[in-house]
């Protein structure tokens, strides 16, 4: 692996794909909590009609020149893009709505630069090979000249997040209440669209045009899934941007195929995971508590009707025998299947909260009595023994539900 930093082919690849995907990342945290994903696209493809723009003109300039090129397509994409820029936010200021301001101008863009590509296909095909290359990117070609490029450009960002860190974060999160605060936040959201064309422009030789708005927006998506923190989404957003131009240049490397759109899969697969896995936000985690939920809210249906009718009357199913297995484990049941003392208590306690809940719903409510079993029902399983503690002091410590049923006196 050291291999990869230090060897004189693989070496501007690796650093060039870390420090370019370490600095967008940061763009598209910025983006991303401005709810402004789809700009990205819209501008990575809008870069595509400058590029070639960039190179004909060129062409047209210098014949025999090859050395300036590159800084040919930088220059002609960096003004497409802004110019692209300028045009969403003034179709926004119209009548004209943000997700159709910004597909009008991907279309319109992106349909410019086919053109333009397909005719210098014909008059000048030694020019195309070079624009042909921006729409997947090229990064195996890369030189040391592009690290010191996209060093210096996520020097620059960490520098502007230092410098200015409380009124972006004023910026992304209220802007309503940073301009009544009086925080000057335009200039501060200013510098990030300028950031945002400055990686899309820098990016495109090495992920590509098509694929850089998803560099931008999954070390994003994959950050705010495990925190809260700005502090927190940034620095997981820049570890996970490194880490996928990394990885992407390694599996490419070893299983020959293109290093733009496998770091950009390595960025979606980290996204997934976030997505998946997080402890909070994570799909699977949420379901696991829902399921724990489920399971407990049975357990206690289980108790309370073992409390009334003395038996488990029903049928085992799976999830029943699960829930038995839960509570014989929990020491609430025997093996005889009959309520231990502690079972006992505990299903007194739920019954109290079933019934108290109820008598709340009418006496200080005004609900008819018979209307507030389903809802006691699913109280009794998330009522605290504070709620608990206020009910019993609101009522009155009361010894009888609506329906005229005993309150089983508090034992737990």
């Amino acid at each position: 692996m050291i291999d990869f930093f230090t060897d004189p082919v693989l070496r501007a690849p690796t650093w060039g794909c870390m420090l370019l995907c370490f600095a967008s990342s940061l763009v598209g945290v910025m983006i991303f909590l401005k709810k402004r994903s789809l700009l990205a696209e819209t501008l990575s493809h809008a870069a595509y009609p400058g590029a070639c723009l960039g190179v004909v003109l060129f062409s047209f300039l210098f014949p025999q020149g090859e050395h300036g090129a590159y800084w040919a397509v930088l220059g002609g994409a960096f003004i497409s893009s802004l110019f692209a820029l300028l045009l969403v936010h003034w179709l926004e200021s119209t009548r004209v709505s943000s997700d159709a301001a910004l597909c009008f101008v991907l279309a319109l863009f992106f349909g410019v630069g086919i053109v333009v590509a397909s005719g210098m296909q014909s008059s000048i095909p030694v020019w195309y090979q070079e624009v042909r290359m921006l729409l997947f990117g090229q990064a195996a070609t890369m030189s040391d000249l592009h690290i010191w490029i996209y060093g210096g450009l996520a020097l620059f960002l960490l520098s502007f997040l230092f410098l200015h860190f409380c009124p972006l974060q004023a910026l992304l999160f209220d802007r309503d209440f940073s301009k009544s605060a009086r925080i000057r936040v335009e200039w501060v959201e200013k510098a990030v669209f300028w950031f945002l064309v400055l990686s899309l422009v820098l990016g495109i030789r090495s992920v590509g045009v098509v694929l850089m708005s998803g560099m931008l927006v999954a070390p994003a998506v994959c950050a705010r899934a495990f925190s809260d923190r700005l502090q927190t989404v940034f620095i997981i957003a820049g570890s996970v941007g490194a880490a996928s131009g990394f990885l992407g240049n390694v599996f490419s490397f070893y299983a020959h195929i293109p290093t733009g759109p496998t770091i950009v899969l390595v960025g979606t697969a980290f996204a997934l995971g976030g997505l998946l896995f997080a402890p909070r936000r994570g799909v699977c985690f949420r379901l696991f508590r829902v399921f724990q939920f489920r399971l407990r809210c049975m357990e206690e249906n289980v108790l309370k009707a073992v409390w009334k009718k003395g038996t488990v009357s029903e049928r085992p199913t799976i999830a029943l025998r699960l829930a038995l297995w839960q509570l014989k484990r929990g020491g609430w049941m025997d093996r005889d299947l009959q309520l231990t003392d502690d079972g006992r208590k505990k299903a007194a306690l739920i019954i109290r909260l079933h019934r108290l809940w109820e008598l709340y719903l009418t006496e200080e409510l005004g609900f008819h009595a018979e209307k507030v079993h389903h809802t006691a029902e699913e109280m009794e399983h998330i009522l605290t023994p504070d709620m608990e503690e206020k009910l019993t002091r609101l009522l009155e410590n009361p010894k009888l539900d609506p329906h005229l049923q005993p309150i089983p006196e508090k034992e737990l």
